[in-house]
């Protein structure tokens, strides 16, 4: 697979009019701006020398012509032509050398080029047009050769990474180092899919994003450049360089090469926008949860992946064999603002975000139960509602734990469709203790006479026995066997651990162990 993706002509590198003005040689010249001071920013491709009064026709744009002006004298007719000729052409700037032809910047050419936006310069002393020909001409190839050289390293820096299957986020610190400026990836509505470069500058840029992303969208400048990200036609997202403090024709090239390569990575792993989406509200759902980067440094990430922040109430849900997809469609159907990622196979985390006056035990429930009509027996583990963002990662790791302590249980007991912390008991509270080393010396202590693999059966039946409140004939249903057989199991059990599960307190004690044993395994 080939892709090509080759810059346009006004994308090299080149020096602005102003720079070419603050050269040393221009300077022993003595310049003066009598026109078009405004535009001084103009990019200068080339410098061309030449007297002749219809210079515009052999001139392709860019360039910075230079005369002395000795065809115009005494005719203000050919000045104002001579000065349009080079506004139709798309000319950078004219230099008038003062002295030969004008003693002064003549008023008929100066009005034309104001007019017409044409910066208009004239040298006050005498000087050799080859010098400036020769000191710009050199400073471009070097440019042009340096950003060739630059685009050139990135491409096979980046080509490389995909080669070796790097994930995006390599390719973009990779391009983020290159620019030595924060880079954003987002989709077509501005909401941001994946960011690069120093945390800091990354962080201010977020924390103004909706502001940038309008900047983003429209006309470049100020060192914010884009480029767009699709193929085949369609566009599907851009990536933006945010304050790029290079040349803006090698921050162009810098932002193809980007986007090059975005292409091809999306193309040779079989991923999509919709996939950059999904990943970054992983990586955002898995920071919350981990805790490692505290919650107000994740706000403005939240923000610009497009959750509503201002004012909200926080509901932190996972849901156990849930698809995150199912479960995305599912809060668009029902109007809800959140976010949905796969935090682990099989868990999957969801953070609504509600307006204030909205219920929001209503509204989770109504969740639930449509997606328990799509799924089946789906449980939505919820932790209690948040008002302040900083309190979400706990929100979202109670979740987690009420998931978790309902994992092994949801076929024998009765529960909710949305569980919370109140409804999953002494589970629960295992759960929390299941690293603790002497919860898990008790654990083996009670359970050493079936933590063998021929004990495996007599402790399924134990803990189905013990989950349903002891009850034997809902025991033997479950485990399709006579009464009769059950209770020479049970004898089994009792036997091997030496208990006796008549006994409230012995029965609890084992209850507690199997808890334990299992959460360990969980």
């Amino acid at each position: 697979m080939t892709i090509t993706w080759e810059p346009s002509e006004s994308l090299e590198p080149a020096l602005s009019v102003r720079q070419v003005l603050t050269l040393e040689r221009v300077l022993a010249g003595e310049p003066e701006v009598v026109a078009g001071a405004s535009q001084l920013d103009r990019a200068v491709r080339w410098v061309h020398v030449a007297e002749a009064a219809d210079v515009g026709v052999m001139l392709s744009g860019g360039e910075m012509v230079l005369t002395t002006g000795v065809l115009l004298a005494g005719d203000e007719g050919a000045q104002a032509e001579y000065v349009q000729s080079l506004h139709r052409a798309e000319a950078a700037a004219v230099v008038l050398g003062l002295g030969r032809a004008f003693p002064s910047a003549p008023d008929v050419m100066r009005r034309a080029a104001e007019r017409c936006g044409l910066p208009m310069v004239v040298l006050h002393r005498p000087f050799p047009f080859a010098e400036l020909t020769e000191e710009v001409q050199a400073r471009l190839v070097r440019r042009k050769f340096a950003a060739v050289s630059m685009s050139e390293a990135v491409r096979t820096a980046l080509t490389g990474l995909i080669t070796a299957g790097a994930p995006l986020q390599r390719l973009l610190d990779e391009v983020a180092q290159h620019s030595g400026c924060p880079l954003v990836v987002t989709n077509l509505a501005h909401r941001v899919l994946a960011t690069a470069g120093e945390r800091p500058a990354v962080a201010d840029v977020l924390r103004d994003w909706e502001r940038i992303a309008r900047q983003a969208g429209g006309t470049e400048g100020d060192g914010w450049i884009r480029a767009e990200l699709g193929g085949r036609g369609e566009r599907w997202g851009r990536i933006v360089l945010c304050g790029y403090r290079g040349d803006s024709g090698t921050g162009r090239l810098l932002a193809d090469r980007a986007a090059e390569a975005l292409v091809l990575h999306r193309m040779l792993g079989g991923t999509s926008a919709h996939t950059w989406e999904e990943q970054s509200a992983q990586s955002l759902l898995t920071d919350l949860v981990s805790g490692v980067v505290p919650a107000r440094q994740l706000l403005p990430r939240a923000r610009a992946a497009g959750l509503p922040v201002n004012r909200r109430t926080f509901v932190p849900l996972v849901v156990r064999d849930g698809d995150p997809a199912r479960l995305d469609r599912v809060l668009r159907l029902l109007g809800l603002s959140g976010i949905v990622a796969e935090l682990a196979d099989g868990v999957t985390a969801v953070l609504l975000s509600l307006a204030r006056d909205q219920d929001a035990s209503v509204l989770t429930a109504n969740l639930a139960a449509r997606v328990r009509s799509e799924s089946g027996g789906t449980v939505i583990a919820a932790a209690d509602a948040r008002t302040v963002w900083d309190e979400v990662p706990a929100g979202l790791r109670e979740a987690q734990h009420v998931a978790d302590a309902v994992a092994d249980s949801s076929a024998v007991l009765d529960l909710p469709p949305v569980v919370r912390l109140k409804d999953v008991h002494l589970r629960g509270l295992i759960r929390l203790l299941r690293d603790d080393p002497q919860v898990q010396s008790f654990a083996e202590r009670e359970l050493d006479g079936l933590l063998c693999a021929a004990g495996e059966d007599l402790l399924a039946v134990l803990r189905t026995y013990l989950a349903t409140g002891r009850n034997k004939s809902r025991t033997a249903q479950l485990h399709h066997v006579s009464r009769p057989a059950l209770y020479r199991r049970l004898e089994a059990i009792q036997a091997r651990l030496g208990v006796d599960l008549d006994d409230f307190e012995q029965a609890a004690s084992v209850h507690i162990a199997l808890l334990a044993h299992d959460a360990q395994q969980g």
